[in-house]
Formats: structure tokens, sequence, C-alpha cells
């Protein structure tokens, strides 16, 4: 009986250690700032934004989206607003988009070449400048009738 209490607080004492790591993943943000929210989904409440670099734990994964903790925030964030490899901004002039593009491997050097190849990116620099807010995405896709997605 005695070894089998002494047994029992060695394991209690150790579980901790073991356990509370077991799933757990770093990941860090990899977009100017990443939406923290209360579920899964694009329309879910936000609950705040995580600046790029942020170091998160991701408690679930879920596909699209990530369970994650960072600091004594909880919430949900699209995974593909994370990397495995923490991505920083040395240049406070770099913009967002161009940012974005450096973390998925496209540089100014790789757009050069595609321009040379015809292809004009003035379209799509001015679609990524325009923004719907979300109450008004939401309202026309009840209007109409449309999905939701996920």
């Amino acid at each position: 009986m005695r070894k089998f209490s002494l047994l029992a607080v060695m394991a209690l004492l150790i579980s901790p250690l073991l356990f509370s790591q077991t799933g757990r993943t770093t990941r860090y943000v990899a977009v100017q700032a990443a939406a923290l929210k209360d579920s899964t989904g694009f329309f879910a409440k936000e609950l705040g934004q995580l600046p790029l670099g942020t170091e998160v734990t991701v408690i679930q994964d879920e596909g699209k989206w990530m369970q994650v903790k960072a600091g004594n925030l909880n919430g949900w964030v699209a995974s593909s607003s994370l990397s495995a490899r923490r991505v920083t901004s040395s240049n406070a002039n770099v913009a967002a988009t161009e940012l974005a593009l450096a973390g998925k491997g496209f540089s100014p050097d790789m757009e050069i070449e595609y321009r040379k190849g015809g292809l004009d990116y003035s379209t799509v620099d001015s679609m990524e400048k325009s923004s719907i807010p979300a109450n008004d995405l939401l309202q026309f896709i009840n209007e109409g009738h449309l999905s939701k997605g996920d």
C-alpha cells in the first residue's frame, strides 16, 4: 500500500510536466494583423487583432481555422494567417500586401519578371485597396439568400 501511495503521488507531480505541451504547436502570425475570433467563420465576432510576428500556441486545428492562445487571449484565427516560421518586418515602410506576398515567396523581383510577360497588376492593386464592411457583406448575403460558407 505504501508503494502504491508513493507511485500515485509521483504520478500526480510528474503528469503536468508530461502532458502540458501534448498536442500543442507554436505558430506565428504571418500577416500584418490577424483577426482573433470567438468561433470559426468569417462572420464570427472579432475579439481582437494579433499583429505580425505574434507567437501563438495552437490548441485545436480545424483545417481552415485554428484555435489559439496568445498571452491571455484565446480564440480562433484563419489558418492561412499563421506560419510555422516567424515572419517579421525590419522596414516600417513595407506595405501589408508586400509582406504577405513575401511570406508566400513572392518578391518584387518576381513581380518584375511577371510584368515582363505582359501581366498588368493595376486592376489587382486597385481591388486589394477596396474594402467592404463585414456587416454590409452579411446583409448582401442574407438578402440574396446566399450561403455564408464557413
